[in-house]
């Protein structure tokens, strides 16, 4: 399919199966973007998701607060206010796809 891609959902069942969404992403030649770096580690094309480090370092926060006695409903919600991008310029290059350098200078990691 010209022009087209995919937008793989962040759910058990992609992580579960993730070489398979993988390998027929690069089958059917479709540029893919996951939520997980791992997914990119292991040959998916890129990555947009909360930099899931910082979401821990944040539900650590809660859990401080919590046990110093706040209750949990005196507390805000929160949205994850870090996200970060991942690229994998080897399977760009598999796909034959030329990645901006805009995009590669604002990617928080570039996997060659």
């Amino acid at each position: 399919m010209p022009d087209g891609g995919l937008v793989v959902p962040p759910d058990t069942t992609t992580l579960l199966h993730r070489d398979l969404v993988v390998a027929l992403a690069a089958q059917h030649r479709l540029p893919a973007v996951y939520a997980f770096r791992s997914i990119v580690a292991a040959s998916g094309l890129m990555s947009y998701s909360v930099d899931f480090v910082d979401l821990l370092r944040q539900a650590a926060s809660y859990v401080n607060r919590i046990l110093r006695g706040t209750k949990p409903s005196d507390l805000p919600v929160e949205a994850p206010t870090k996200y970060e991008t991942i690229v994998n310029l080897k399977t760009a290059k598999t796909l034959g796809l030329a990645v901006p350098p805009s995009l590669l200078v604002r990617a928080d990691e570039v996997i060659d």
